[in-house]
């Protein structure tokens, strides 16, 4: 029997402006949900997550939430203006959380809460927002955009957080493998309505093309094909991904030519290919070291980067990225070793900071400098039609750059500097703020460019589907060069690990230590002990099998192809996520009676 859920909403609806923003939206959320929240820009997604918070309030519809129920939402930009410290934050509020969870909790993401909040970065605010609503002990958890702002290690330790979380989450992120690893059902919010599915973020994209196909088909039946047509053409979704799956081929080639350049295991260096490869780098890299007084930040590191190269540099916050990309743009200069660049080198970045984006400005005066033609790399295009490459509205150019979204004010940011000309582009950090579908146009871009690409960047799947080579740095000053993505990197520093573990010796009789007692544990029946000593591999061998089934959903052809098999798949996916919430639950009890 399922469980009643601890907050509904029925017959939700929003106004904006002179319209509806959705209507007639029904909303339940169970106890142990974890729920992605899916839709464009501009669909409502925030402001949905607000009307379940009940910080919104609704024009239409019933809110319930069950007694004794704690909602705790997650913001996206924490206002800590007012508070003296990142600690006065989180602990202000009636309902405010304890002050020994609070410091627990920022121990683990190592951040210093006495800081002043006035200059806090961005990652420096998210991690106090993110204590102070993991230390409020919620049932239901509200995430806007949680990793934005955080480096690997933090999204690493908030994922195993939630992974042992025994509440409900709704999560709003742009990063598929956070989305991915952590959600069982979905909440897909499009052209006004919502839909739920109990398949995760794995499966949303069979789903998502399973839609747009019945939709299409019963257009034809009800002779509206055109409007649909239209919405098709729009969004391209079957087109849009038979393209990405010619170009993930494609860049799997270039990875594995560039691998045969790549010199033994561990070492930073690109070995120096033939003579007309020579013609070909743009940035070579010899012996750079650098350091800030005794601290190591680059050790005898040396590259070639050649033309077509798409570069990902990896790393924990002040493991030397932004020093790196520095000197291998000609920013800094190294402590020893040289960097040599093109002099036909010319270069576009694109930052985190915006600071090119005046409120006041038109959108036709960030693109085309106030005029309705633009020179993209040589090509000259109306406005009108060069916004809508970028996913916008063309009635928004003259719309005031103030009264755009985060997602619209970054796309807004990379239609300008991709149409200026230049064979190297630097990101830095560039997909925060960006929804799903501006995410594979950017990918779409990042393949078709000509030139040479340096990315920052924490979001894992964007570098697996765009780089061709990764420098992953932990902080030492060494810099490994993998050919591959985020994932490649991980292996290779698992299988360094791995062979660099000591091995155990074989213990001297003499020498042997006394046996050491074990902790007295509370009794379990024989059937009780069993399931706590069996229980862990069972859940680790459903996580294994939940994600063999994701994986097999991910065929975007599946559904056409073969339905009978998409909903076998589903319904094993459904009863998979079952029993491992069941095992999971059983196996919390089993401990908590061998704790107490």
């Amino acid at each position: 029997m399922a469980a009643a859920p601890i907050l509904s909403w029925e017959g939700l609806g929003l106004t904006q402006g002179s319209g509806w923003l959705f209507q007639d939206l029904d909303i339940h959320i169970a106890p142990r949900d974890r729920l992605a929240l899916i839709g464009r820009n501009g669909a409502g997604k925030s402001t949905l997550l607000k009307l379940i918070a009940g910080t919104v309030e609704g024009d239409r519809g019933k809110r319930s939430v069950q007694p004794g129920t704690r909602v705790v939402v997650l913001e996206q930009e924490p206002d800590v203006a007012a508070h003296p410290t990142l600690l006065d934050y989180c602990l202000s509020g009636k309902d405010a959380p304890p002050r020994h969870e609070v410091e627990a909790i920022a121990s683990q993401l190592g951040i210093d809460l006495s800081r002043g909040s006035q200059g806090a970065s961005g990652g420096e605010r998210r991690r106090a927002a993110i204590c102070r609503a993991l230390a409020s002990e919620p049932d239901l958890l509200l995430l806007d955009e949680p990793t934005n702002h955080l480096d690997l290690s933090a999204i690493d330790w908030l994922e195993s957080w939630l992974m042992r979380y025994t509440g409900a989450f709704v999560v709003i992120s742009h990063d598929r493998t956070f989305l991915t690893r952590l959600t069982r059902a979905t909440l897909w919010l499009d052209r006004g309505s919502l839909r739920r599915r109990e398949v995760g973020f794995g499966g949303y994209e069979a789903w998502e093309e399973e839609v747009y196909a019945n939709e299409s088909r019963a257009a034809e039946k009800l002779d509206a094909k055109l409007k649909i047509e239209e919405h098709w053409k729009e969004r391209g979704v079957t087109a849009r991904r038979k393209r990405n799956m010619g170009r993930l081929e494609k860049l799997y080639e270039m990875r594995a030519q560039r691998a045969s350049m790549i010199g033994p295991q561990g070492i930073a260096k690109m070995a120096l290919a033939s003579d007309d490869s020579k013609t070909k780098s743009v940035i070579v890299a010899e012996h750079i070291s650098k350091s800030y007084g005794d601290r190591p930040i680059i050790r005898d590191f040396s590259l070639r980067i050649q033309r077509r190269d798409r570069i990902g540099l990896v790393g924990g916050n002040g493991a030397g990225k932004t020093t790196l990309l520095k000197m291998l743009t000609g920013e800094l200069a190294p402590d020893t070793g040289e960097v040599k660049l093109a002099q036909t080198l010319t270069s576009v970045i694109i930052d985190q900071q915006r600071s090119l984006l005046h409120p006041d400005k038109r959108v036709r005066d960030i693109v085309a400098e106030g005029g309705d033609w633009v020179d993209v790399r040589g090509e000259r295009k109306h406005v009108h039609g060069y916004l809508k490459d970028f996913l916008f509205n063309p009635g928004l150019v003259d719309a005031r750059v103030g009264t755009l979204s985060g997602g619209e004010r970054s796309r807004l940011l990379l239609a300008r500097e991709f149409a200026r000309p230049s064979n190297l582009l630097v990101l830095d950090e560039p997909t925060n703020d960006l929804d799903l579908e501006t995410l594979d146009l950017l990918q779409e871009v990042i393949a078709d460019y000509d030139g040479t690409v340096l990315i920052v960047s924490h979001d894992r799947d964007f570098l697996d589907r765009t780089v061709t080579i990764t420098l992953g740095l932990d902080g030492s000053g060494r810099v490994d060069v993998v050919a591959g993505g985020y994932a490649d990197w991980q292996r290779q520093r698992q299988a360094r690990a791995t062979s660099n573990a000591p091995k155990p010796k074989p213990a001297d009789k003499a020498d042997a230590p006394a046996p050491v007692m074990p902790a007295r544990k509370a009794k379990l029946s024989y059937k009780d002990q069993r399931d706590y000593d069996l229980l862990p591999a069972r859940i680790e061998a459903l996580d294994a099998e939940i994600a063999k089934l994701e994986e097999a959903l991910h065929d975007a052809d599946l559904y056409t192809k073969n339905p009978q098999r998409f909903a076998a798949l589903t319904a094993a996916l459904d009863k998979a996520r079952a029993d491992k919430d069941a095992s999971e639950e059983r196996w919390l009890e089993l401990a908590e009676m061998v704790e107490g």
